[in-house]
C-alpha cells in the first residue's frame, strides 16, 4: 500500500491531515531566565546567590557535572545550582521533590528571579502557593486578565519587568492596583489584546508610582492625552522607550516634550499629524529611533525627522502606503541615516548596524540595535499574521532572511517572536492548509533547518514550541520535508513531542503529522514514532483535543504502510484509536482517530488488523455511530472505515448486526447534495463492501440505498461515481435491485458513465451492470410500458457494444479473427487490458455469471462477458490465480472451449474467449500438471504429432479427465460454493483528511500547515 497519505478534510474539527496550523493562543513556558547574580567571597551566602563560575569565566565547570563521579553529593553547590538552572521549573519541582538538600537548592532566590506564566493558567490561588518564593522576582511575563489580577498576590516588591498579553477586559483600577504595588518598576510592556478599557489616567497614575521607570508601550488605547504625555515627562525622568501601538489618537506635541527619550514607537497609530510630528520630534535631543510603520507617514515628514534631528540614527518605515508610493522620494539622499522600508534595501542597512564594514564580524551590541530587533521582530511577525497583500516581493526578496537573522539574537523575546514569525510567513492564509512553497524554499536555502534545531533542542519550552510550529508548517514542502528528515529531524521532533509541555508536545506532534505525508515515515518508524504518538494518546487527557488530533492524524499516516500498520497494532493502537473516537468530544480527534482504524483495516490478506479491529470491543458500534456525527470529516472517515473493515466477511456480518447497512444506506442519502466529494465517495464505498453480501444487498435495495447511488453515478467526480458503479455492479447481481435500478433511471446514468467516463474502471463497472440487468428477462413489475422497457434494454445493450467497440478497431479485429497465434493474441490482451480491474475479485457465483452469459441470444452480452472473464484472469495480476482456481474447479475451461468454436459467437466474444483460455494455461492446477489434453490453448502433450497438434489446435477439442482436481491459492481451497459477493475493492488507504501546505500557485496538499 501506499505509505504517503496526503489528503485532508478542509473542516473544522480540525485540522485536516497538517494542515498548516496557525499558532495557538498558548505558548510554551519561558521558564527561568538565569539572572547572574554575585555570590559571596566566602561562599556562604549560597541561596539567593548566582554559581561563581557563571561570573569568573570558568568554562570548565560545567564540564565537570558531566565529568564528576555518579555521586551527586560530591558536586559543589556551585555546579549543582548549575543544574537546576538547565531545567524548565517543573523538573526544577520533580528534582527538589528529592530530598531536603535538594529542596533548599530548588527554592533559591536566584533561580526565581524570572517566571513565565503564559503556558500556565495562573490565579490568585497559584499566586499564593509562590508567594514564598518570589521575594527576589525581577521579571515576569503572563497572558490574561487572571494573571494580572494575580500578580499582586506574589507579593514580588522587586518586580523591575512586567510583559503581559491577551487582557481584553483589564480596567484602569485593576492595573493602577498592579502598578501600585511596584514601585520599583523599570519596565511595563502590555502587548496585544490591551488597551480597549485603559485611558490616559492609568497613565498618570504609571508616571506617579513608577518613577525608575525607563521603558513603557501600550497598545490599542483609544486615546492618549497630552496631560498623560506630560506627566510621564515630569515624574519620569529616566523614560528612554516609549511605545504606543495601535492607538486612536497621541498628541504629538506633548511626545515633544520627552526630552529623555531616546526610542519612540507608534506602529499602526491613526490619526496623527504628521507636520506637527515633524516639528515636535525633530526637537527631542536624544531622539536615536523611531519606528512609525504600517502609519500614513509621509516622504515629507521622514526627511524632515532625517534633516532636523541630529541624533536620530533608524526610522523603521515598513508597510507605510503613502511614503511607499512617492515615486521621487530618495532615501540614500541621508548619509549616516538608515532608512528601513519595503523599497529600500532592507537587509544591507539592518546589516550596517550589526556588523563591521566588509566584514562578517558581528559589531558589539547597543541599545539602539536592541531596540531595532525587538521592533523589527514585532513588526514583522504582524504583518505576517495579518497576510497584507502588495508584501510578497517584499517576504520574497528579504522575508527568510530577517527572520533568520533575528532568531539568532541575543534577545529572547526576539528569537521567540521571529521563530513565530517565521511560521506565519510560510503558512498561506488563516482558513487555508497551504503554505507559499517559494518561502519555504528560501528558508531551506538560507539555512533556517538547522537553526530551527538548536531552537529547538532549546532548554526553554517556549523556543521548542515556536521551532516545532514553524517545522511542521515548513514539512509540508516536500524538499523541505526531505531536508527535515535527512538532518535529523525526526529524532529531535520525537524528543519534544515527550515533553511534559503540552503546548510543546502538542507542536510537535504536529510537525510529525506533517513529516508522516511522505517518505520522512521510514524515520519516524526506525526512531520508535509509533511508541512516542502512542504514549500521546495514553498519556494526555482527551480534553485536550488538538493535541489528540495531531497524535492520531500521524498515526493514521503511519498506518498507512503495512510495516507500521502492524507495529502500531502490535503497541494496542486500534484498541487506543477505538478509545479515543468514542470518548474524545474533538470532532479533529474523532475523524483522524476513525481514519487510523481505516488504515489498519486497509491491507492484504498477510496483516491480519482488518479482522483482529473487529475484535475490539465496541469498535464497530462506535464507528457505525460516527456515521451519524453532524461533522463531515467525521462522518466521512466512519463511511471510509466501514468501506474497508467489510472487506472480511466476519466484519461484515456483525457490522449487519448492529445497524450498519441501514446507518449506510441513511448516510447516502443525506450526502446526495452533498458538496463534499470525498464523503460522497466513501458512503458509496461502503455500501459497495457491505453488498458484497447477497442478504446485505437485499437489505440495501429495500432501505432505498439505489436511489442515492444513482444519483452519485451521475456524479461529475470521477472517483465518486467509479465507485458507485461498483456498489451499483454488486446490487445489481439480485433481480429485484436490478428493477430497481431500472426504476431509478440507472440505465441512463451508467450509460453516460460506460461511454464518457475518464476512468477506465468506471466505464468497466458500468458496463458490467448493465450486463447483470440485462442478461435476466425484465418483467411486470417494473412499472413501465413493455415498449418503454424494449427500448431501455436496447439503450442498455447500445451502451455496452459501444463501450466494447473501443477496445477493438476493425483492422485489429478482422487479423484477430483471421489468426489466433499467440503472438496475435498477447497483441490484442495489450490493448484490451484494464490494469485497474486487477483490485477486484470475485466470487464463484460472480464467475458462473459470466460463464452463463456466454449462452445468452444477445450477441452483445457474449461480448462483454468474455470480455469480463478476460480481465479477471489476466495472469501476474493480484486475484487472477483465484479466479483461474474457481473456473478450474467447474470445468469452465470446457465450456469456453465450446463457446470459441460455436458458429453463434461474435468475433469479439471468440477472440476473448481464446485469451482466457490461455489465461488459464498460466494457472493450472498444481495436481493437474502432466495430464494430457488438448484444443484451443489446452495443455498437450509436447510428445504428440505435429499434425494432430495443428489439428486439435484449430478444429477439435479432447480433454483427458483428471484422477483428482483441485485448486489452491496460498494453502486454501476454493470451490465453486463462495459466498454469492459480486465483487469488493481491497483495503483503501484513507488520506489525510490535509493537507497539506503549498505553493499558492500549486494548489498540492498537505497537510496538515497550521491552521
Amino acid at each position: 500500500m501506499n505509505p504517503r497519505v496526503c489528503q485532508r478534510v478542509d473542516e473544522d474539527g480540525k485540522d485536516k491531515s497538517r494542515k498548516v496550523r496557525q499558532r495557538v493562543d498558548e505558548d510554551g513556558s519561558d521558564l527561568s531566565r538565569r539572572v547572574r547574580q554575585r555570590v559571596d567571597e566566602d561562599g556562604k551566602d549560597k541561596v539567593g546567590g548566582a554559581p561563581s563560575y557563571l561570573l569568573t569565566g570558568d568554562e570548565d565547570a560545567a564540564q565537570k557535572v558531566q565529568e564528576s563521579s555518579k555521586d551527586w553529593s560530591s558536586l559543589t553547590y556551585d555546579l549543582m545550582l548549575h543544574v537546576f538552572t538547565l531545567l524548565d521549573n517543573r523538573d526544577r519541582a520533580s528534582l527538589a521533590s528529592t530530598c531536603t538538600t535538594l529542596r533548599s537548592l530548588g527554592a533559591s532566590p536566584y533561580l526565581w528571579s524570572s517566571l513565565d506564566l503564559r503556558a500556565h493558567r495562573f490565579d490568585d490561588s497559584a499566586a499564593a502557593s509562590l508567594a514564598d518564593r518570589c521575594a527576589d522576582l525581577e521579571k515576569v511575563r503572563f497572558d490574561g486578565l487572571d494573571s494580572a489580577a494575580a500578580l499582586v498576590n506574589l507579593k514580588a516588591r522587586k518586580l523591575r519587568e512586567i510583559t503581559g498579553e491577551s487582557c481584553e477586559n483589564l480596567t484602569d483600577a485593576t492595573l493602577s492596583m498592579i502598578i501600585a504595588r511596584h514601585e520599583a518598576l523599570e519596565s511595563l510592556e502590555l502587548g496585544r489584546g490591551f488597551g480597549d478599557r485603559i485611558t490616559s489616567q492609568a497613565i498618570k497614575i504609571i508616571a506617579i508610582c513608577c518613577p525608575k521607570l525607563k521603558k513603557l508601550r501600550i497598545s490599542r488605547m483609544i486615546d492618549v492625552s497630552a496631560e498623560a504625555i506630560l506627566s510621564l515627562a515630569e515624574h519620569c525622568p529616566l523614560l528612554s522607550d516609549v511605545g504606543f501601538l495601535d492607538c486612536l489618537n497621541i498628541n504629538e506635541e506633548a511626545l515633544g516634550k520627552v526630552v529623555s527619550l531616546r526610542y519612540l514607537t507608534v506602529t499602526r497609530t491613526l490619526n496623527m499629524d504628521w507636520r506637527a510630528a515633524a516639528e515636535s520630534w525633530g526637537k527631542l535631543p536624544n531622539l536615536t529611533g523611531l519606528d512609525v510603520s504600517r502609519t500614513g507617514v509621509d516622504h515629507g515628514t521622514v526627511s524632515r525627522l532625517l534633516t532636523s534631528s541630529k541624533s536620530l540614527k533608524v526610522v523603521c518605515a515598513l508597510n507605510c502606503p503613502v511614503l511607499e508610493h512617492d515615486a521621487d522620494f530618495n532615501p540614500g539622499t541621508f548619509e549616516g541615516k538608515l532608512l528601513i522600508a519595503k523599497f529600500n534595501d532592507t537587509l544591507n542597512g539592518i546589516a550596517s548596524l550589526f556588523f563591521e564594514d566588509n566584514s562578517s564580524k558581528m559589531m558589539p551590541e547597543d541599545d539602539t540595535r536592541r531596540w531595532l530587533e525587538g521592533n523589527l521582530s514585532r513588526t514583522l511577525l504582524s504583518l505576517t499574521e495579518s497576510n497584507l497583500l502588495g508584501l510578497n516581493g517584499f517576504w520574497q526578496k528579504d522575508g527568510a532572511k530577517l527572520f533568520l537573522r533575528l532568531m539568532q539574537s541575543s534577545q529572547e523575546e526576539v528569537q521567540e517572536r521571529a521563530t513565530r514569525g517565521l511560521a506565519s510567513f510560510i503558512h498561506l492564509s488563516d482558513d487555508s492548509d497551504s503554505i507559499y512553497r517559494e518561502r519555504a524554499d528560501s528558508v531551506v536555502r538560507d539555512g533556517g533547518i538547522p537553526i530551527l534545531f538548536k531552537l529547538a533542542e532549546s532548554w526553554k519550552e517556549s523556543f521548542q514550541s515556536e521551532a516545532a510550529k514553524a517545522i511542521a508548517n515548513l514539512s509540508l514542502n516536500a524538499d523541505a520535508a526531505k531536508a527535515v528528515s535527512e538532518e535529523g529531524g525526526v529524532s529531535v521532533l520525537l524528543g519534544l513531542a515527550k515533553s511534559k509541555n503540552r503546548l510543546v508536545a502538542q507542536e510537535a506532534a504536529g510537525a510529525i503529522w506533517n513529516l508522516s505525508l511522505g517518505d520522512a515515515y521510514k524515520a519516524i518508524s526506525r526512531d520508535g514514532g509509533v511508541n512516542v504518538l502512542m504514549d500521546l494518546l495514553f498519556r494526555w487527557s482527551y480534553d485536550y483535543g488538538e493535541l489528540m488530533e495531531r497524535a492520531a492524524g500521524a498515526l493514521a499516516n503511519l498506518a498507512g504502510d503495512d510495516k507500521c500498520s502492524m507495529d502500531i497494532a502490535k503497541a494496542g493502537g486500534a484498541n487506543a484509536l477505538v478509545t479515543l473516537a468514542r470518548n474524545c468530544e474533538y470532532e479533529g480527534a474523532r475523524e483522524h482517530a476513525v481514519r487510523g482504524l481505516a488504515n489498519l483495516a486497509a491491507h492484504d490478506d498477510s496483516n491480519n488488523n482488518n479482522a483482529a479491529i473487529g475484535e475490539v470491543p465496541r469498535a464497530l458500534e462506535t464507528i457505525i455511530q460516527l456515521t451519524r456525527s453532524r461533522h463531515g470529516g467525521v462522518k466521512q472517515e466512519a463511511a471510509g472505515a466501514l468501506w474497508n473493515l467489510a472487506y472480511d466477511e466476519n466484519n461484515r456480518e456483525l457490522i449487519a448486526e448492529l445497524g450498519g447497512v441501514e446507518a449506510s444506506v441513511a448516510l447516502a442519502n443525506s450526502c446526495m447534495n452533498n458538496t463534499s466529494r470525498d464523503l460522497q465517495k466513501s458512503a458509496a464505498g461502503a455500501l459497495w463492501s457491505l453488498s458484497n453480501s447477497e442478504d446485505h444487498s437485499i437489505v440495501i435495495g429495500r432501505e432505498g440505498g439505489i436511489p442515492p447511488l444513482v444519483a452519485l453515478a451521475r456524479s461529475q467526480y470521477e472517483d465518486v461515481h467509479e465507485v458507485a458503479a461498483g456498489a451499483l455492479w454488486n446490487l445489481s447481481f439480485n433481480h429485484v435491485n436490478a428493477l430497481r435500478i431500472v426504476e431509478e433511471e440507472g440505465v441512463l446514468a451508467l450509460g453516460r458513465m460506460c461511454t464518457s467516463s475518464p476512468s477506465k474502471m468506471a466505464r468497466f463497472l458500468a458496463a458490467l451492470t448493465l450486463a447483470y440487468i440485462f442478461d435476466r428477462r425484465m418483467d411486470e413489475s417494473v412499472r413501465a410500458s413493455p415498449k418503454h422497457l424494449a427500448n431501455i434494454r436496447r439503450s442498455g445493450l447500445k451502451y455496452i457494444e459501444s463501450y466494447i467497440n473501443t477496445f477493438m478497431d476493425p483492422q485489429t479485429l478482422a487479423t484477430a479473427a483471421s489468426s489466433y497465434t499467440s503472438s496475435m493474441l498477447a497483441k490484442v490482451l495489450k490493448r484490451v487490458r484494464i490494469p485497474e480491474v486487477d483490485i477486484l475479485r470475485c466470487s464463484g457465483k460472480e464467475i458462473e455469471r459470466f460463464v452463463t452469459m456466454l449462452r445468452n441470444p444477445s450477441p452483445v452480452l457474449k461480448k462483454i462477458a468474455a470480455f469480463a472473464l478476460l480481465q479477471f484472469t489476466v495472469p501476474e495480476t493480484s486475484h487472477a490465480e483465484h479466479h483461474a482456481s474457481l473456473m478450474h474447479d467447474t470445468g469452465y475451461p470446457k465450456l469456453l472451449r465450446i463457446a470459441a468454436a460455436a458458429a453463434s459467437m461474435p468475433h469479439e466474444a471468440k477472440i476473448f474467449a481464446k485469451i482466457v483460455l490461455r489465461n488459464l494455461e498460466h494457472h493450472q492446477p498444481e495436481c493437474s500438471k502432466g495430464k494430457r489434453g488438448a484444443g484451443v490453448n489446452a495443455l498437450v502433450d509436447i510428445k504428440l504429432p505435429q499434425f494432430i497438434f495443428d489439428i486439435v489446435g484449430k478444429t477439435y477439442t479432447f480433454q483427458f479427465k483428471a484422477s483428482k482436481w483441485c485448486g489452491s491459492r496460498r494453502g486454501r481451497e476454493y470451490s465453486a460454493n463462495h459466498q454469492p459477493s459480486s465483487s469488493v475493492v481491497p483495503g483503501i488507504v484513507r488520506s489525510a483528511s490535509t493537507s497539506l501546505m503549498l505553493d499558492p500557485n500549486e494548489n498540492e496538499q498537505k497537510k496538515g500547515c497550521r491552521a
